[in-house]
C-alpha cells in the first residue's frame, strides 16, 4: 500500500513542477512590470522603458542580467541633481 502512496505523491510532485517551470516567464514578466516604475525612477524615461522591456522578454531578460552580474548596467542611472539647502 505504502508504494502506491509514494507513487501518487511522486507523480503529483512532478505534475506541480512541471506547471511551476511552464508559469515562470510569466511570473518573471510581472514582476518586472511591477517595478517599472522604479526603474524610471532610477534610470530616467527612455532608459528604464528600455531597460524593462529587455528584463521582461524571457530569454532576453536572463541572458543581460547574467552579463550585468558581471560588468555591471548596461543602462547607466541618471545622474543625482544636489538639493541646495534651505537658508533660513
Amino acid at each position: 500500500m505504502s508504494g502506491i502512496f509514494r507513487k501518487i505523491i511522486r507523480a503529483g510532485g512532478s505534475r506541480l513542477a512541471i506547471k511551476a517551470y511552464k508559469s515562470m516567464p510569466l511570473v518573471g514578466t510581472a514582476v518586472v512590470i511591477g517595478l517599472v516604475g522604479y526603474e524610471i525612477k532610477k534610470k530616467g524615461l527612455f532608459k528604464g522603458i528600455v531597460n524593462t522591456a529587455l528584463d521582461a522578454t524571457p530569454v532576453i531578460g536572463v541572458t543581460k542580467n547574467a552579463i550585468e552580474v558581471i560588468t555591471g548596467d548596461w543602462l547607466a542611472d541618471k545622474q543625482e541633481i544636489p538639493k541646495e539647502p534651505k537658508q533660513p
